[in-house]
């Protein structure tokens, strides 16, 4: 039993970090006119909300609840979002760079989540997978914001 409260919580903290992933493209993709960002960030929400699916299926079969809620580190990054376009670092980099940052804490929360031996094999298999999907999606990120860098310089 013990075990599978400790995999409700990891799970949970998964769920929270993909609404902090909607909820940070939505931003970023308001502030942006580079039709082929806002194409990217709506990529990446619907990759999001087809985790929180799947990671919510598993929550509610073991009796949880549905998470809906957002991380503390979440509401940070999408304030420091705010604060950077308010002072005019709404360019392209700039935004590239801010959801680099927030690809990075995706990673590491995966990868916390799967250092856990715990784990049942289909909820690691399921995290991995994901895991992956997102490490793809960082790595678009990051290839795009070098670009941005080599081109401004």
């Amino acid at each position: 039993m013990e075990h599978l409260q400790k995999t409700a919580a990891v799970v949970e903290d998964l769920v929270k970090i993909n609404n902090d992933r909607i909820e940070g493209y939505n931003k970023a993709r308001l502030q942006t006119d580079d039709l082929d960002l806002k194409e990217l960030f709506d990529d990446m929400v619907a990759d999001s909300k087809r985790f929180t699916t799947e990671l919510n299926k598993y929550l509610r079969s073991l009796g949880e609840e549905r998470e809906r809620d957002s991380t503390f580190a979440g509401k940070l990054y999408r304030t420091w979002m705010d604060v950077k376009v308010s002072f005019g670092g709404a360019d392209r980099r700039s935004i590239l760079a801010t959801c680099e940052y927030g690809e990075d804490a995706a990673q590491k929360s995966y990868n916390t989540a799967l250092d856990h031996d715990f784990l049942p094999p289909e909820v690691r298999q399921m995290i991995s997978e994901q895991r992956m999907r997102l490490k793809s999606s960082h790595d678009k990120i990051r290839y795009l914001r070098d670009l941005e860098t080599v081109n401004k310089g």
